[in-house]
């Protein structure tokens, strides 16, 4: 138990230190490789070409980071607990955190009783709830869309600079092996693995938010989370979907879906409510 509980804690230091340096690496390419080498001098037919992709990236790159900070600003809802307290019969003894009585967890990383809690994200170090669960959904989403994005100029920058064709489809299946081994024989240089490994990481992190970001919706439309699913918890009351996704939302979701502003109001009453329970 000790030995797992110190290794969650690694994680939590690790994994936003991996964010931020995938997000350097990613930045610096796009604006120091891709887009030169990809519009080289451009004249007047290509000089709004070139400022649209770097317009779009900075907007993707921007939302990102902008609902990853928010996700950290305003963490999920808790009570000034720090001791850990007494877990409730229906503890299913989890490492990273205990399952309390009305709803309630003991975040053990975050040695915090939350309300509502979904998830602990390791990439943000704090725990996802009702409060900043819409900062993570819209940072997993714009995440997505980076990586992508970032695939598809990496994908045409190798094009471009070293001839690679991608007209079959078993061409990207087979890079990553190809590459290794053409490094080793001396053949190609460091700086091109070190793309091709990018690309799948690109892939990589893609998918896996594009996949987190729709599970977690649809939690949000059923009224449910994540710790409420995994114990096979049935939500008493259900609301109608509409009314679950403006309450993460908010009213002016609208507005959060293009800047990474605050959307939900949060409501002191409901809130002194549950610490009361």
């Amino acid at each position: 138990m000790f030995t797992r509980m110190l290794k969650l804690r690694l994680l939590n230091v690790v994994a936003p230190a991996y964010f931020s340096v995938a997000t350097a690496v990613t930045f610096i390419l796009h604006f120091c490789l891709f887009i030169p080498t990809i519009f080289p001098n451009p004249d007047t037919s290509l000089k709004s070409s070139t400022t649209l992709h770097m317009a779009a990236f900075l907007f993707l790159m921007f939302n990102a980071l902008g609902n990853y900070i928010m996700t950290i600003k305003y963490p999920a809802e808790s009570a000034n607990e720090t001791a850990i307290p007494v877990c409730s019969p229906h503890c299913s003894d989890k490492v990273d955190a205990h399952y309390l009585l009305n709803g309630r967890h003991f975040c053990k990383l975050c040695r915090k009783v939350i309300f509502r809690r979904d998830h602990h994200c390791f990439f943000t170090g704090n725990c996802i709830g009702n409060k900043n669960m819409r900062y993570f959904i819209m940072f997993c989403i714009y995440t997505s869309c980076t990586c992508m994005y970032s695939l598809v100029l990496g994908v045409a920058f190798l094009t471009v600079e070293y001839s690679i064709s991608f007209e079959n489809p078993l061409t990207f299946l087979t890079l990553l092996p190809f590459s290794t081994g053409y490094f080793f024989m001396g053949t190609i240089s460091g700086l091109q693995l070190f793309l091709v490994l990018m690309l799948y990481v690109w892939l990589g992190i893609g998918l896996v938010c594009a996949g987190f970001c729709c599970q977690q919706v649809l939690l949000v439309a059923r009224g449910q989370t994540w710790c409420q699913m995994q114990r096979g918890e049935l939500v008493e009351n259900r609301s109608p979907w509409r009314a679950n996704l403006k309450d993460v939302f908010g009213a002016r979701w609208i507005l959060g879906l293009i800047l990474p502003v605050q959307t939900v109001e949060t409501n002191s009453e409901d809130t002194d409510a549950l610490k009361q329970d």
